[in-house]
C-alpha cells in the first residue's frame, strides 16, 4: 500500500536537532522526490533508507549511537534540492543518501562539500556527478557514459537495418542518456533517423508519435523518465503504431505499467542489476512484501547505500566526512546488493547493467 510521504518543515530540523544533542543520536538524511511526478521512485528511495536504518538501529546503531533520519522532498528539482541540502546541513546530518535526479544531485553536491557532508545517491547516473571531483561524493549505482554504451550496442545488434529515433525530455538525466546512446550509435557508423526532444508535463504526445510514424521511425530509444515514455507509448498504441521503445533505468517502475497498461507490453530497458533476486537481499525483500511494498528500482540500492556508509564509519571509528571518505577508498562493504568498492572518483566499482521487458505489469530479465 502506498503512503503520502512529506518532506519535514523546518522547525521539525530544528526539533531533531535538539533531540540529537540532547540523545547523541547521529543524524542522516535522505533526499529524493517524495512529491511530483517522480514521487513512486522517491518512495523506493524513502522505503529503502527507512528499513536500512532501522535495522542499524536494532542491531546497537553505530559507534555505540542510535541513527535518527530525516527525510525532505526536492521534487527532482534543482532548486528544489538546493533548498533541501541547506535543510539538511541546517539539520547537520552526517551522511546524505541522495538525491535521486541528477539533476537536484548535482547543485546539491556543492552544497554538502562546503558543510564536509558526505553524499550518496543510489539512482543519480549522469556521469558529471563524480566528473567535477568533488570527495564527498559517491555513486552506488553505475553512470549513463556506461548505460548508454550498452544501449547503443543492443540497437545495432537487434535492430541493423532499422530506422532509430533518440529521443530525450530534456532533464539533466534524460538528455545526458540520450546523448550517451547517440553517441555509440555513431561509433558504429549508424546515424539517427530523428533526434528530438519534448517538453515534459504535457498530457498529449500524439503529435511527436506522429512526426516518428511519418519519419518510418521502428525503434525509439528514449532518455527520460516513467511519465513521459509511458505517455509515448500508449499513444502509439493507440495510434496503431507498432513502434519499439527502448530506454533506461528512468522506467523501472510499476507506474510506468500502470499508465501504459498492455501498451507497454515488450518495453525494453537498461537498469541495474535487480537484487530481489539475490539470496542475499530475500529477508529485506520478503520484509518489505509483508508491508505491501515491493521493493523494486531504487530500492535495495538506497539501503545499501546505508549499509556502505555504516560500514565505513564504524572502520573509521568516526562519521567526520575526511576519515570515512579515506574508509570509502581503501575498504570493500558487505551490502544488500553484494560486495561493493568505490573508485577514486566515488563511482562504484562494477556497476552492472542489466536488459528487462515489461511482462504482464512487471519488468523481468530479457532472456
Amino acid at each position: 500500500m502506498r503512503r503520502i510521504l512529506w518532506s519535514v518543515s523546518a522547525a521539525a530540523v530544528l526539533t531533531a536537532m535538539h533531540i540529537s544533542a540532547a540523545t547523541a543520536e547521529i543524524l542522516i538524511g535522505m533526499a529524493g522526490a517524495l512529491t511530483g511526478p517522480n514521487a513512486y521512485q522517491g518512495e523506493q528511495q524513502q522505503q529503502g533508507v527507512e528499513l536500512a536504518v532501522a535495522d542499524l538501529n536494532a542491531a546497537g546503531g553505530i559507534l555505540g549511537q542510535q541513527l535518527r533520519l530525516i527525510s525532505v522532498d526536492d521534487a527532482c528539482d534543482s532548486g528544489q534540492a538546493i533548498a533541501a541540502a541547506h535543510r539538511l546541513v541546517a539539520a547537520r546530518v552526517s551522511f546524505v543518501v541522495g538525491h535521486q535526479c541528477s539533476s537536484a544531485s548535482i547543485p546539491a553536491a556543492e552544497i554538502y562539500d562546503r558543510a564536509k557532508i558526505i553524499q550518496m545517491t543510489p539512482a543519480s547516473t549522469n556521469p558529471r556527478l563524480t566528473e567535477e571531483g568533488r570527495a564527498n561524493v559517491f555513486r552506488i549505482c553505475g553512470r549513463d557514459d556506461q548505460q548508454g554504451a550498452i544501449a547503443g550496442d543492443f540497437l545495432v545488434a537487434r535492430w541493423p537495418n532499422s530506422k532509430i529515433a533518440i529521443v530525450s525530455d530534456g532533464s539533466v538525466y534524460g538528455k545526458g542518456l540520450a546523448e550517451e546512446t547517440r553517441r555509440q550509435l555513431t561509433k558504429h557508423g549508424v546515424a539517427e533517423t530523428l533526434n528530438e526532444d519534448l517538453i515534459p508535463g504535457q498530457s498529449d504526445y500524439s503529435p511527436l508519435v506522429a512526426k516518428l510514424q511519418s519519419a518510418g521511425v521502428e525503434v525509439a530509444y528514449f532518455g527520460g523518465y516513467y511519465r513521459e515514455a509511458a505517455l509515448l507509448v500508449r499513444s502509439a498504441h493507440e495510434q496503431g503504431y507498432k513502434m519499439q521503445l527502448v530506454s533506461g533505468d528512468g522506467i523501472a517502475s510499476e507506474a510506468f505499467a500502470q499508465v501504459t497498461g498492455e501498451a507497454g507490453e515488450g518495453t525494453l530497458f537498461t537498469s541495474f542489476r535487480d537484487p530481489r533476486r539475490s539470496s542475499v537481499a530475500e529477508p529485506v525483500v520478503a520484509r518489505l512484501r509483508q508491508q505491501g511494498f515491493e521493493p523494486e528500482g531504487y530500492t535495495l540500492y538506497s539501503y545499501g547505500a546505508v549499509q556502505a556508509w555504516a560500514q565505513a564509519a564504524t572502520k573509521a571509528g568516526s562519521v567526520e566526512q575526511k576519515a570515512v571518505i579515506a574508509a570509502f577508498r581503501t575498504g570493500e562493504f558487505a551490502t544488500i546488493l553484494g560486495p561493493i568498492s568505490f573508485d577514486q572518483k566515488g563511482d562504484v566499482r562494477q556497476p552492472g547493467f542489466e536488459w528487462f521487458i515489461w511482462r504482464g505489469g512487471q519488468y523481468v530479465p530479457l532472456e
